[in-house]
């Protein structure tokens, strides 16, 4: 493209002394990347080794397809080694440009330069407008925009909450309020979530987890739009920026300001900010896919190429997989990181298939990554969670094994693990009692402790809570694809109806599993994580993966808080319990031992005739206690990891049976356990409101009589501590003189 000569004055908000001609090009420094404000214009940024011209692409409107200006940078002028750098005067907040690059086209090579390209600054703050199509048969991608990232935070830090102590709630922006029945004056939009702040707290959980906010394509890359469109947002396109998407304003880069009003607002009202980053592929695809921004940038340094640079290595499902430990995307990473937690106050993230971060630039897993090294040693991100996925879609599986102590994982074998144990799956207690005590056999040998544990039974990615014990089989024919996509390993079940059924006793069993359920996520040791809408019963119509489900099959739809007041009722006491209790909060794994002369172990197994459990017996029954811990435990407990220990310390008792008739269990014989005053705190066999005593205050509970169970259900039983036996009041006899 040739290089256009000067063009009228911008209107005067767009640029200083808009009515005179723009001074000379001014020379600017190397570093930092982007669009970068200055006192007198934006100095522009940009790494390529292999470009032979850059210029920068000047526009008036987000719908203009060709540029106002083009400024070419001058190679022996505003090159520094592999960095292309030009301060532009007069420019501001809200410009809009683009970057492009001459080079070598040389496919077979993995060199994909084309001039005539429109291509996203890898470090742009925002993105504005559409893909468009233009007259040469070249896609005009949305433009960057030059951002000022001043804001008034009104004196708001990161609320530094400790691991331990966290319930996350994993929402999706969109689908949270886009729903008419959300009643929010923004639907679908980071305003729209804050207006349902007061929801959140009444569920008491302590952090939301945002499924992918960077910024993402909401229509086909040709400019197209499709009825199966991006809904989750795994598919980036900038990672600086947040998604405009979910922006309730239309001006260029409103969704900066609108992204830290919320978290603002949450934090306000003692919420923390998770973000699900997607640093492992990219929205330009493999050898088919569009190329927007880094393909036409550095494609070989970007991607993980194969055969000499001919095609894409995909580690992801996705066509493409991030080069993450190259030097230059590695420095990419760790600054993005940065970024949002100094510029959004984010407090957290989760690494989407984290395992492609262990991989070298061919594909082998790297026992020491350097980018997870960066990621675990970064002073910036020292208060901040960092959550791996610890797998990908190649079949590297690192749960248990992934990283070092700063990383806490999802952990997958919970999820499959409580899922087969309530379907009622073949000798599945002793895989319950290892995932209700914290995972051990994961994380229990490398200085790691139960909060290194993202216990999860759903999330975005397969069945609802509601739908896993609705479908036997998932049910993914709207998503076009012929039902072949989505996971096929679900471990759910239907109760005897495939979905929708009118039978009472059917729906009775489903609403009894999903309290079981639940019950077990908030009592297990670990970190507990919900995804929305499992609180009341939201159904994604047996679609276990709707990511292109932008509609009711995923929006939350707030008439079930309602219909399902008893199920959300149970689900904050839950969480309140668990909020209070530091007994299942352990800052380390548990024990055990056996009950013996009123000293009680802090794990103890039984079968349902009272004697300790025989882990071979196969049986379908549970019993587990959990003794609360000492102060003095406590105290050796507050690390800097976990946390300080809130609460008081009680004694819990659970009762599981998820045989398929009822049961009678004996109340375990140690006198220890027997001597405790014991309540009812849940039995999700009740009707509601018995069916959860919020904070364990439930009728006291005779220790001398069976407990009466129901086939697939649960019983929990609190105890306070007991004060130690008061110190003699005898008289002593004074010494003699």
């Amino acid at each position: 493209m040739p290089v256009m000569p000067p063009r009228k004055p911008r209107a005067p908000a767009k640029r200083a002394h808009a009515q005179k001609p723009l001074p000379p090009l001014q020379f600017s420094h190397p570093l930092p990347y982007g669009a970068v404000l200055h006192e007198k214009g934006v100095q522009f940024v940009v790494y390529s080794r292999s470009a032979t011209a850059m210029r920068v692409l000047l526009y008036d409107s987000p719908n203009d397809p060709e540029p106002a200006e083009v400024i070419a940078l001058d190679p022996t002028k505003d090159r520094w080694g592999d960095i292309w750098s030009i301060l532009v005067p007069g420019l501001g907040h809200g410009q809009l440009y683009h970057f492009q690059a001459d080079g070598p086209f040389e496919p077979d090579r993995g060199q994909l330069f084309n001039g005539q390209a429109r291509l996203i600054d890898p470090y742009s703050r925002a993105l504005a407008g559409h893909f468009l199509p233009g007259d040469d048969g070249i896609v005009r991608p949305p433009k960057s925009v030059v951002i000022d990232d001043s804001f008034d935070w009104q004196g708001d830090r990161h609320l530094r909450r400790g691991l331990a102590d966290t319930v996350i709630y994993e929402l999706h922006v969109r689908g949270f309020t886009a729903s008419p029945t959300s009643g929010v004056k923004h639907p679908g939009t980071y305003l729209g979530v804050i207006e349902k702040i007061p929801y959140l707290k009444s569920l008491g959980v302590t952090a939301v987890e945002l499924m992918p906010v960077h910024e993402f394509p909401t229509e086909l890359s040709s400019g197209e739009t499709s009825e199966r469109a991006n809904y989750w947002g795994y598919d980036p396109m900038a990672f600086f920026a947040p998604h405009r998407g979910y922006a309730a304003g239309a001006e260029p880069g409103c969704q900066v300001r609108e992204f830290k009003e919320m978290v603002r607002a949450l934090h306000a009202a003692g919420i923390e900010v998770i973000l699900d980053v997607v640093f492992n592929h990219t929205a330009e695809g493999n050898h088919l896919g569009p190329t927007f921004s880094f393909k036409g940038l550095e494609n070989r340094v970007y991607y993980m190429l194969g055969d000499g640079g001919s095609y894409y290595r995909n580690f992801t499902g996705c066509g493409n997989t991030i080069n993450g430990n190259h030097p230059i995307v590695r420095e990419l990473i760790f600054l993005c990181l940065r970024h949002w937690v100094h510029n959004y106050h984010i407090d957290g993230f989760r690494f989407d298939l984290a395992s492609i971060l262990s991989r070298d630039r061919n594909g082998d897993i790297l026992p020491n990554p350097p980018i997870v090294e960066v990621i675990t040693e970064d002073p910036m991100l020292a208060d901040t969670k960092i959550i791996a996925e610890a797998w990908d879609a190649a079949g590297a599986y690192q749960v248990g094994s992934f990283a070092s102590l700063r990383w806490a994982e999802w952990n997958g074998r919970y999820r499959d693990d409580v899922r087969r144990y309530w379907r009622g799956d073949y000798a599945q207690t002793g895989h319950l009692a290892t995932r209700l005590a914290g995972s051990s056999d994961l994380y229990g040998d490398d200085g790691r402790q139960p909060y290194h544990s993202i216990n999860f039974v759903t999330s975005h990615d397969g069945f609802t809570m509601n739908d896993l014990v609705s479908y036997r089989e998932k049910h993914n024919e709207a998503n076009g694809e012929g039902n072949r996509d989505g996971d096929n390993n679900n471990f759910s079940d239907n109760s005897g109806h495939e979905g929708v059924t009118q039978r009472a006793d059917i729906e009775a069993m489903r609403a009894r599993q999903i309290r079981n359920l639940l019950a077990t996520l908030l009592v297990s040791q670990g970190v507990p994580m919900m995804v929305f809408g499992d609180e009341c019963r939201r159904t994604q119509q047996g679609n276990n993966n709707a990511y292109c489900q932008n509609n009711d099959v995923s929006w939350f739809d707030w008439r079930l808080v309602e219909e399902h007041a008893d199920l959300v009722r149970f689900v904050q006491a839950l969480v309140k319990f668990r909020l209070d209790n530091p007994t299942l909060r352990r800052r380390s794994f548990l024990v055990g031992g056996t009950s013996h002369d009123g000293v009680l172990p802090d794990v103890e197994w039984f079968s349902p005739d009272g004697t300790h459990v025989d882990w071979y017996a196969a049986d379908a029954s549970l019993v587990c206690f959990f003794g609360a811990p000492t102060p003095e435990k406590l105290r050796d407990e507050n690390d800097a990891a976990a946390g300080g220990v809130e609460g008081t310390p009680r004694h819990v008792l659970i009762f599981a049976h998820a045989g398929s008739v009822p049961r009678s269990f004996h109340f375990p014989r140690p006198t220890a356990i027997q001597h405790l005053r014991w309540r009812l705190f849940i039995q999700t066999g009740g009707e509601t409101p018995h069916d959860i005593f919020p904070d364990g205050n439930g009728p006291a509970v005779d220790v001398t009589k069976p407990l009466e169970l129901l086939e697939r259900s649960l019983v929990c039983l609190v105890a306070d501590v007991e004060p130690p036996e008061p110190p003699s009041r005898k008289r002593i006899a004074a010494s003699p003189a």
